[in-house]
């Protein structure tokens, strides 16, 4: 399994901006999105389930944040709205097991990214 992030940069605080996740095969599972700030530790941001495209947001990106996948290119997204300097972090993509439940744990997923860099200034 590979996933392979893209689409970080360094942005002001108000701004889009949109990460996708190369995802081959991985259609039948459960997806995520996590970020670690510097000196921080890991945090879930969303996910997204396999099936009935059932997704879930962390309080503090709820509103502003929308989880997506396009199985028939292998892509998973974030699209991240209204963005803060609080949201400055390595953005991770995480996989879980084939029909696997989706949610807020890291015991959820078994593979990960490499991350890719979200800087967001005031």
């Amino acid at each position: 399994v590979q996933l392979v992030e893209s689409g970080g940069k360094m942005v002001q605080a108000g701004d889009s901006l949109r990460l996708s996740c190369l995802a081959s095969g991985l259609t039948d599972h459960p997806m995520a999105w996590f970020r670690q700030a510097l000196g921080k530790e890991q945090e879930f941001v969303a996910s997204i389930s396999w099936g009935l495209v059932m997704t879930d947001y962390a309080d503090s990106v709820k509103g502003r944040f929308i989880v997506s996948r396009d199985n028939a290119k292998s892509m998973l997204f974030l699209q991240m709205n209204g963005l803060r300097p609080e949201d400055t972090a390595i953005y991770y993509c995480a996989a879980g097991p084939r029909y696997g439940v989706h949610g807020s744990s890291r015991e959820f997923y078994d593979d990960w990214g490499q991350g890719t860099q979200v800087t967001v200034s005031s």
